[in-house]
């Protein structure tokens, strides 16, 4: 293919009635002033959009327009392009056509880059024209970093060689420069867990090896195996970074650190476990960047959000968020915090550890090496006259019971509680030791809640359940099984091959009515558990969520896993 015409892309815009002179003229005046390109001052000015000026340079060039936001990639084509050159010249491989590679440019007036990419592919290609933000978010996630890594550990392994690491080599390898092979490995490693949005990493020390798996989406998955040697320099040099004592090796450790990853700042949190092989670490990564959710958008289904915004709105009273750990209660908490954060009202929260930061409330973290526990911190919040207070979880009778006399005296109280659903939250409290009594008058609603993993839009097609995820389904739905749309993901570049991409919540709701608090004063259980489900029939996790089945978000199997969770439990 010809190499593509030099343009004046205010000239062409003008020509396509899509800017004027007096744009154009303001636009050069800013470029002259700032230096920037002229594409940008013209988008970021309003005048046109990216893709308005992709399609008139495609239309231009007689080439064509390619959306990624949907695009499956060849993962073969596109390594055809080292990551390099891609993101020097902001170009990507998008497939092949009767022997040509058609490559994406977001800058298609780009005559060197168009060169050099040729040059480096060794192929004729076609040009084709792409927006440059969807270009950068798309090879942040199709240049996937595990061959670096293994590349990195390998690199480490050498360097470390074949005898045992002493705690004095560690220090002088680890501290030094930055790009000490330990360093460069971290760093990859925390580059590639945040482009994935794994929440968890697992540095996990085996017998012949060392693996190393993220946490995406609730599921673990192997990101590299590297040799033993390293698993010592990396758990020392995390150690570090955390502030833990590094002599320590025979017991567990919990710490955290902050470090910027592209320029996001992320908190981590993590903690060390002494296993038959070396030392376990696990990492939580809660990235600053991300920002709060509001009740509107964790997926709650709109009857119980109303029945949750009445709530949370009343001047007293316990509300608990109820589910297994990572089930995403802190967010829900948090969500609530963020509608009711307002200059007329004095917040507390005791946790531990402190995972979202929020301005204009108050937030304690829990401390037991220095006596700095909930029921301390909660005591003392009291006194600081507070309207709402957020206590991380009702871990005990004590800490359980300074919530319930908060509630009782006019203070709105959030907090979590293990437990497998939201019937035997209540029962739960009254084996803690808890006064039955306080149960009844301080407990308002109770929220069970689990995540599932969403089905990737950009490759989900229909599919016929299996016959035991038929079965499954037709205890919830009887008759109405069949006939049904069922969906699921196929597997492509934008979620890694997993068919899913992100999470939503599934939630059922029990709200103590005039009839549960009279059950709940009576001294039979099971009057509260029949009140309890006549309450929630047809209103339970499972129900919420075949009700995603049945709207294409989720498939069968992943609302029979978290079912399944909740039951076996």
């Amino acid at each position: 293919m010809a190499r593509p015409e030099k343009i004046r892309l205010g000239d062409l815009l003008i020509q396509q009635s899509l800017l004027t002179e007096e744009q154009l003229k303001l636009a050069l005046d800013e470029q002259k002033r700032t230096g920037r390109k002229l594409g940008r001052i013209f988008v970021e000015s309003g005048f046109v959009t990216e893709e308005e000026i992709s399609k008139a340079l495609a239309r231009q060039l007689r080439a064509p327009f390619v959306d990624l936001k949907a695009y499956n990639f060849k993962p073969e084509l596109v390594k055809l392009l080292p990551e390099t050159q891609a993101r020097r010249f902001r170009a990507v491989v998008l497939g092949e056509n009767m022997g040509l590679l058609q490559v994406g440019f977001a800058d298609p007036t780009d005559l060197q880059g168009f060169d050099e990419v040729t040059r480096v592919i060794k192929r004729d290609i076609e040009l084709a024209v792409v927006m440059e933000s969807q270009l950068l978010s798309t090879l942040d996630r199709i240049y996937r970093r595990t061959e670096e890594i293994t590349g990195l550990a390998k690199e480490l392994t050498a360097e470390l060689g074949d005898v045992p690491v002493e705690f004095g080599d560690i220090l002088g390898l680890t501290a030094g420069a930055e790009d000490a092979p330990v360093v460069k490995l971290l760093q990859t490693v925390f580059e590639e867990a945040l482009r994935m949005r794994a929440s968890d990493i697992h540095i996990e020390p085996q017998e012949k090896s060392l693996r190393i798996r993220f946490r995406i989406d609730g599921v673990l998955h192997v990101q590299t195996e590297a040799d033993m040697k390293i698993a010592t320099a990396l758990a020392l040099r995390l150690k570090l970074m955390s502030g833990l004592d590094i002599s320590e090796k025979r017991l567990p450790q919990d710490g955290r650190f902050a470090v910027k990853v592209r320029n996001n700042p992320v908190d981590v949190r993590i903690s060390t476990m002494p296993t038959q092989h070396g030392e376990s670490v696990v990492m939580r990564l809660l990235n600053q960047n991300t920002g709060l959710l509001g009740l509107d958008n964790i997926g709650m289904p709109p009857h119980i959000l109303e029945r949750v915004r009445h709530a949370i709105h009343r001047p007293s009273g316990i509300i608990l968020v109820t589910g297994p750990t990572g089930s995403g209660k802190t967010t829900t908490l948090y969500a609530a915090l963020k509608e009711l954060n307002t200059t007329e009202k004095k917040i507390i929260t005791v946790e531990d550890p402190v995972e979202y930061r929020l301005p204009g409330i108050n937030q304690v973290q829990v401390h037991e090496k220095i006596d700095l526990g909930f029921e301390r911190v909660l005591r003392t919040a009291l006194r600081q006259d507070p309207d709402i207070i957020l206590v991380g979880e009702m871990r005990d009778q004590v800490t359980a019971e300074i919530g319930m006399r908060a509630a009782m005296t006019g203070h709105l109280v959030l907090s979590t509680l293990h437990t497998n659903d939201a019937l035997t939250s209540p029962i739960r409290l009254l084996d803690m030791g808890v006064p039955r009594y306080m149960v009844a008058l301080s407990l308002q609603l109770v929220l069970a809640q689990r995540l599932v993993r969403v089905i990737c839009e950009n490759c989900a097609e229909p599919y016929e359940p299996a016959p035991h995820e038929h079965e499954w389904l037709r205890y919830e739905l009887a008759d109405r099984v069949d006939g049904q749309a069922y969906k699921r993901g196929r597997g492509c570049t934008h979620c890694n091959g997993t068919g899913y991409q992100g999470r939503t919540g599934v939630y059922e709701m029990l709200e103590m009515t005039q009839a549960l608090v009279e059950a709940a004063n009576q001294d039979d259980p099971n009057l509260f558990v029949q009140a309890g489900r006549h309450q929630m029939a047809g209103g339970t996790l499972r129900h919420d969520a075949v009700r995603l089945v049945l709207a294409g978000r989720t498939t069968v199997e992943e609302a029979m896993r978290i079912s399944n969770e909740f039951e076996e439990a």
